[in-house]
């Protein structure tokens, strides 16, 4: 059975315009030694709807999840703003994921603002990490144990918001420990669980952690960004994690999404759809309709009439940026 879409809801990109906005990553101060992927000069550029859709030829896409792009902190607002103006131009994204300091005293004021846009389905505010596994930030502001951390997940569920998880897998333990406090709280798993020891230990490390995670039924997980920190892609290992992931939340808690373009330093999207169907490939139509679309569409409460269907991409017209692999 072949699990190639007939259509796709990306559930997590990134756009941005550099002459609209500040992105100090992109712009100020280039530090591939902290990226996760390494060198990055490829993504400094603009990449807006048409750039995004230029990666997708012969694939229909039915809607996008736009992930906050690490703005300027102090133009949060700013980008979900350009975002609703960039759906009203050209129909995507269908829903935003906007960046609120849920450790700030003022996040309340700052959610109703950003909540004031039809748009906004949650909300992603990174926890302070550790750079590996072997260190210890507990003690630290910022980390999962600190008890601001409630308060701010409280504000979310009671907003019917969801929050956008992003850490490395020696984390995710932890991360469903302050989780599970939270009834109600809706949560998607960002890039997997980021499993990058792919040794054995350090995907039975990452396991331990993803099945806490699915052992609280609001959490779900999206199919994203398999590249690893000085690697090269590596297909039959992202197919054995893929699966993994599978088994562990149940195909109906996992949702396709690209990490466009932060994805296309390690891989194009036709080898990411290839990928991705072939540790699928077990599965049946429902299931795979599942992943591919209809998950993000439910999870991120994006009615079908939102969303501009058939949004097949003519190849001839289409414009691929500069230094990025389609």
């Amino acid at each position: 059975m072949t699990s190639h879409p007939e259509a796709i809801v990306d559930a997590h990109h990134h756009l941005w315009h550099l002459g609209t906005g500040r992105y100090p990553w992109l712009q100020d101060r280039y530090d591939p030694q902290s990226f996760f992927l390494g060198e990055y000069e490829a993504l400094c550029h603009d990449f807006g709807v048409d750039d995004y859709l230029s990666h997708w030829p012969g694939v229909h896409v039915d809607g996008t999840v736009h992930v906050e792009a690490e703005r300027e902190r102090s133009e949060s607002l700013a980008e979900t703003i350009w975002l609703h103006e960039q759906h009203a131009r050209h129909g995507f994204p269908s829903a935003v994921v906007a960046h609120v300091d849920l450790l700030d005293a003022g996040h309340d004021a700052s959610l109703r603002e950003q909540t004031a846009y039809p748009l906004v389905r949650g909300v992603r505010c990174k926890p302070q990490i550790a750079a590996t596994a072997t260190r210890d930030v507990r003690q630290q502001a910022g980390s999962l144990q600190d008890p601001r951390w409630r308060a701010g997940l409280e504000a979310l569920a009671a907003r019917g918001l969801a929050w956008d998880l992003r850490v490395p897998f020696w984390h995710l333990e932890e991360a469903a420990e302050l989780i599970a406090t939270v009834p109600g709280l809706r949560v998607a798993v960002e890039h997997t669980g980021l499993p990058w020891d792919r040794s054995e230990a350090g995907l039975a490390q990452w396991l331990r952690g993803m099945r806490l995670l699915a052992s609280i039924p609001e959490v779900h997980v999206k199919l994203s960004e398999f590249g690893l920190p000085g690697k090269p892609w590596d297909r039959a290992d992202n197919v054995r994690v893929i699966r993994h992931a599978i088994d562990v939340f149940g195909a109906e808690r996992c949702m396709f999404a690209s990490n466009l373009p932060v994805s296309g330093l390690r891989a194009n999207t036709a080898e990411i759809i290839a990928t991705m169907s072939e540790a699928m490939a077990r599965l049946d139509a429902v299931q795979s309709r599942g992943i591919w679309r209809d998950n993000a569409l439910d999870f991120y409460r994006v009615a079908r009439g939102e969303t501009p269907v058939d949004a097949l991409v003519d190849t001839k017209s289409s414009r691929r940026p500069a230094g990025v692999q389609a």
